[in-house]
């Protein structure tokens, strides 16, 4: 597992306008980072260097320098508006991805003094999420409106594909090794495309895969695990549940009764997951067990962001 110095950092952020970075192996908060005082933590990333931390909220996004001692961001990206609902960094780290409720898509020059927007995609409806090709070209997001879109970056090529009409897609997510794209909605669904693509295409193919009643209530996240043999979708029903890609059955179901499961990510061995949720307690699952091994408390209302980084370290 990855290490700062010899730490391996969960950062968390939610409603109580801060940003927590725990020691994951102990459960010890060792930093609180200061957020907008008007505004809950919509997404949390890291620069893939891991020296610094993005977080966005209502019509906010703040870098913050996770080697310096201050609390306060580095930069403030100006003129954003809305909701900022995801974020997201290219794998060098040369620029940065933001999706928002003002119908933007916006792509962010890292390598300058000063981040600026280089591009942007409009969805014409507000975008819940986004996320990045393995590919580092194409995007994925996921809009109110239903829509789910694939923007190349580069090309400006773009798909729109409505699965369900009258359902606003919560998240989308795309397999670590390309072959699967999964999108949640707020009617409890979760689908599925297998992707393909061909030397002669601008753009990555999405064919219609599965349909899963994956909730009873809001799906609010899913994400894939490192090794691509697992989705997590979280939801407002008070549970997380772990589904086999092999064949999308469900393998596990993680209860926080009563309360919302707003976010989760896996260890980079894909046998752990952390889930964030509205009780203000972040939990470290152990798969194979459904136990919760560790619990991170400190935040004061709902959890609805977190991020975690590690690497399977070979010897």
């Amino acid at each position: 597992m990855e290490t700062t110095g010899d730490q391996l950092i969960l950062a968390t952020g939610g409603y109580d306008h801060t940003i927590k970075l725990w020691q994951a192996h102990t459960g010890n908060c060792i930093r609180t980072l200061r957020f907008v005082e008007t505004s809950q933590v919509n997404a949390l990333d890291r620069t893939p260097d891991k020296t610094r931390l993005a977080a966005c909220g209502y019509q906010c996004i703040r870098l913050y320098d996770l080697e310096s001692s201050s609390n306060v961001p580095v930069i403030n990206f100006e003129s954003v508006q809305k909701n900022v609902t995801r974020l997201g960094f290219q794998e060098d780290g040369n620029w940065m991805f933001t999706a928002g409720e003002d119908h933007r898509v916006r792509i962010w020059d890292m390598l300058s003094a000063s981040p600026h927007c280089s591009r942007v995609f409009d969805c014409q409806a507000p975008v819940n999420a986004a996320c990045l090709h393995p590919n580092q070209v194409e995007i994925a997001m996921g809009a109110q409106n239903g829509g789910v879109y694939l923007w190349d970056v580069k090309s400006e090529v773009h798909e729109q594909l409505i699965p369900e009409v009258d359902a606003s897609i919560q998240d989308v997510a795309i397999s670590p090794d390309g072959q699967f794209m999964a999108a949640v909605n707020n009617k409890g669904n979760c689908y599925i495309w297998t992707l393909s693509c061909s030397p002669n295409q601008k753009l990555t193919t999405l064919h219609p895969k599965l349909k899963i009643a994956a909730h009873k209530r809001y799906v609010l996240r899913c994400k894939f695990s490192p090794d691509s043999r697992l989705l997590v979708t979280t939801s407002g029903d008070g549970t997380a549940r772990v589904w086999k890609t092999d064949d999308f059955t469900m393998w596990r179901e993680l209860c926080i009764e009563n309360y919302w499961v707003w976010d989760a990510a896996f260890s980079a061995d894909s046998k752990y997951l952390f889930t964030a949720s509205s009780d203000a307690i972040a939990r470290l699952w152990k798969l194979e067990t459904k136990n919760p091994e560790r619990k991170y408390t400190g935040h004061t209302k709902a959890i609805t962001a977190l991020s975690f980084k590690d690497e399977i370290v070979t010897e």
